[in-house]
């Protein structure tokens, strides 16, 4: 018997030039025909009970029926393959359902480059460059339609009982809404659960938001399981805070310095944001309020004169800034942390930047979901000194910390 580099030197001995191996017409092609209409036969030998042309074939009530030309798509591109079948047509191949077109991984990777932002057109280019397979915008769109089920299921899913971080963020995308096309706000409610790792808890959208939308977004999480959230961190949506307070009233309330920042960055020059974010810094990271109170008016005094409404931005929320030093310097890292929401923004931008606008809003989330899972993959790390915040969150918080 053939060993395995025997055989591969008999496949071999033609081989001069790559297309000869994965080619329109190269050996792996032809191998994957040959080995799936094989398998095919031995699975209907199997359906039957008997071998081609044996005798107990005979009178057994069902038997082979000749067999009918099938093309598949896959890694491989289009390929014609020999089905066979059987008189009843009870016969159901398992390797290559009936009915089924595309081979196991091509669907997996029309979600995978349609979830890195791919338009219908340019994975349509790129399976016919790579792979030489023609797909048409709809099979491509019933393959990425799949996932809406998949998105109803993870925004209704159970979620954690105790959050000790919930920070609410939006992304802004264009989408068709009434024959025009608006820029609408996605809120992502993003959490960092007790082992401190990142989670998106769900997303949602609205024409108008208040107290109202809000309140409906929280009784949400509470029907989901959530219990109690320790800090949430919003951006001065109106409606929020008392939608918190009314569902989760001993949840502390802070806004967020994330959207500070990046508010007061929005007023200044590439040249300058560097400058203007360490100065940002000295407040936020300061050890008390005093110091805090004095590193604004150290702050305004060096860029009032270009940029006087940056100052009195912070001056205008001091009160709802402040909560954060009431915490100690591990908690207030976790709090203020830029790379929860930034990276996460950042990541999002890139994978809708592509299109012009979403057709509706089931296409947009279709695409967000997909997107936020990618980058969830990379969510495996607690968030940076998370065994010190969880300490203080023990003592802190003590009465309110689950029991495991």
């Amino acid at each position: 018997m053939a060993t395995t580099d025997e055989l591969l030197d008999v496949l071999m001995k033609d081989y001069k030039k790559p297309e000869d191996l994965i080619g329109e017409n190269g050996l792996l092609k032809q191998l994957t025909k040959r080995l799936l209409e094989r398998a095919m036969r031995a699975e209907l030998t199997e359906h039957l009970g008997y071998e081609k042309h044996a005798p107990q074939g005979k009178n057994s009530g069902n038997s082979r029926n000749g067999c009918y030309k099938k093309t598949i798509t896959g890694d491989f591109g289009n390929l014609e393959v020999i089905t066979p079948r059987d008189r009843n047509s009870t016969f159901e191949p398992l390797i290559l359902p009936k009915g089924e077109t595309r081979f196991t991984g091509f669907n997996d990777k029309i979600i995978s480059m349609y979830a890195r932002g791919m338009t219908t057109r340019d994975i349509q280019g790129h399976l016919q460059e790579i792979y030489g397979v023609d797909v048409s915008p709809t099979l491509i769109s019933q393959v990425t339609d799949a996932i809406s089920e998949e998105v109803l299921l993870w925004q209704n899913r159970p979620l954690d009982e105790v959050y000790p971080i919930v920070y609410l963020d939006a992304v802004r995308i264009k989408v068709r809404h009434d024959s025009r096309v608006i820029n609408k706000a996605v809120y992502l409610a993003i959490a960092v659960n007790m082992d401190g790792i990142k989670e998106v808890l769900g997303m949602w959208t609205a024409e108008n938001e208040g107290a109202k939308f809000w309140l409906q977004v929280v009784t949400e999480l509470k029907n989901r399981g959530v219990k109690d959230i320790f800090i949430a961190c919003v951006d001065g949506l109106k409606g929020f805070p008392e939608a918190i307070e009314a569902i989760f009233p001993k949840t502390q309330i802070q806004l967020c310095i994330v959207h500070m920042v990046r508010h007061s960055l929005s007023y200044v020059s590439w040249k300058q944001r560097k400058e203007v974010a360490d100065d940002l810094k000295t407040i936020y990271q300061a050890t008390t309020v005093e110091f805090a109170e004095r590193n604004l008016e150290a702050f305004a005094t060096k860029w009032d004169a270009s940029h006087p409404s940056i100052a009195k931005s912070w001056r205008i929320n001091w009160e709802r800034i402040i909560p954060l030093f009431s915490f100690p310097i591990d908690i207030r890292k976790a709090i203020y942390t830029t790379n929860t929401i930034e990276s996460l923004n950042m990541s999002l931008r890139k994978v809708t930047k592509n299109r012009g606008h979403f057709p509706s809003d089931e296409a947009m989330f279709k695409l967000l979901y997909l997107a936020l899972s990618n980058i969830a993959k990379k969510w495996t790390m607690p968030i940076r000194d998370w065994k010190s915040a969880m300490n203080q969150f023990s003592i802190i918080f003590e009465e309110r910390m689950p029991h495991h």
